[in-house]
């Protein structure tokens, strides 16, 4: 009877250590992180951040997959149609990061959210831009606007004074016509990405329509066929007949044209608050040598448009349907002011936490703070706001506009036909 009792004994004894071991097991948790940055310093940085919570947290391992921009977005599609999101992931919030959660690929993180991690956060329109509808599917790190990034050194050697820029767009395309005069490309962009282009229209829709034009036809009480856009494209086209941009950038790509800027072959770039970190990461000495200068979109005179209104975005992290409470503590660890403090001087980037934005001392970022903090109407980026389908369409009828395969009217069109589709 002893010895049957000691067996016994022995059974639930090796039971509970093997449910132990189980619970072990449970507990560790892989957070599997999708982000978009490939600048060395900077992929270190968040290898670094990734390296300090698991040491702070032992039971869990961070798997960091870095993937170029354009590959990004086509992968995402691929194991979001699978059902298979990562657990932390890339993201500009708006329309595609909505349509994820409409499909239930993204997690609310509203309740975790709520109190004081959300009263870190500066720029609250930048976070309204990951959630809809009281639920939040992800948080900003990086926002700010986009600008006209300019060689004070080659605006100079054009007879032009670097220190007062153009403010309205008749001074600007002045400016465009003496900097082609003088021998370099007035405007690198790398149009064969689409993207960049689309911010040149978008900015003009913004001069010229201003906040109602928008929503009024994101809401369906107007159309993109409405004024507004019609103009955007024709001035658009009054740029292009300029000829500013280099040979053959229709099918240059955004690298391209950062090093363009590097090698001062092209004195402008209309581009984010990234632009001097992404110039850094193409040549770090030739990056250095570059006297830059920063001016916000010329007003359009006559524009309904506030001039101070901004366009622009900036990056975050959105949170997969699936992933555990451990990835919800990790996001709230590589938002903190500390983590942002670090992020900051090293991404060139833009803090989204307060406590955070002292440690931008650059002065163009300065202004790209100012811009964001002062803007009355801040207009996302239409290709991330906007569905999926009718941004696509944005993309395709800007680059016709480019090239001059479309009329302002049927650019218009083009983008009016997938918003009736999507949007109605």
């Amino acid at each position: 009877m002893k010895v049957l009792r000691s067996l016994l004994i022995l059974a639930l004894l090796l039971g509970a250590i093997g449910g132990l071991a189980t619970t072990s097991a449970q507990d560790q948790v892989t957070i599997t992180w999708w982000h978009i940055t490939t600048a060395e310093d900077q992929a270190a940085l968040w290898q670094q951040l990734a390296d300090e919570y698991m040491a702070a947290n032992p039971n869990v391992t961070v798997e960091i997959t870095i993937l170029e921009n354009e590959a990004f977005k086509e992968r995402l599609v691929t194991v979001m149609q699978a059902g298979d999101p990562p657990d932390v992931f890339q993201s500009w919030g708006g329309g595609v990061l909505w349509k994820y959660a409409d499909a239930g690929l993204v997690r609310n993180i509203a309740p975790e959210l709520e109190g004081e991690w959300r009263d870190t956060f500066s720029a609250q329109g930048a976070l309204e831009m990951f959630g809809k509808n009281g639920e939040y599917y992800g948080v900003p790190w990086d926002w700010g606007a986009v600008g006209i990034w300019y060689n004070k050194d080659l605006f100079a050697a054009a007879g032009l004074d670097p220190e007062n820029p153009p403010t309205t767009w008749t001074d600007f395309l002045a400016a465009v016509q003496a900097l082609k005069d003088s021998g370099v490309t007035p405007i690198a962009i790398g149009q064969g990405d689409k993207w960049p282009g689309h911010f040149w229209y978008v900015y003009l829709a913004v001069r010229l329509g201003g906040e109602k034009a928008f929503v009024d036809a994101y809401n369906r009480d107007g159309a993109f066929t409405d004024d507004p856009f019609v103009e955007a494209g024709a001035k658009l086209q009054e740029l292009t007949a300029l000829e500013p941009f280099a040979e053959g950038f229709l099918g240059r790509n955004y690298g391209d044209s950062q090093t363009q800027m590097v090698n001062q072959e092209a004195a402008m770039e209309l581009m984010g608050q990234w632009a001097p970190g992404a110039y850094a990461g193409t040549d770090a000495e030739l990056a250095a040598q570059l006297n830059l200068g920063l001016m916000p979109f010329p007003m359009i005179e006559g524009g309904a448009g506030n001039p101070t209104d901004a366009f622009g975005g900036g990056n975050g992290f959105a949170v997969g349907a699936n992933a555990e409470d451990e990835v919800v503590d990790f996001l709230r660890y590589i938002t903190s002011a500390e983590a942002q403090s670090l992020i900051a001087p090293v991404f060139g980037a833009v803090p989204t936490v307060a406590a955070a934005e002292s440690a931008i001392t650059d002065p163009n970022l300065q202004l790209i703070m100012k811009l964001r903090n002062e803007a009355p109407y801040a207009q996302m980026y239409y290709d991330q706001f906007l569905p999926p389908a009718v941004a696509t369409a944005v993309l395709d009828a800007v680059d016709g506009l480019f090239a001059g395969t479309l009329s302002p009217e049927d650019a218009a069109a083009m983008i009016e036909d997938a918003a009736m589709f999507e949007l109605e």
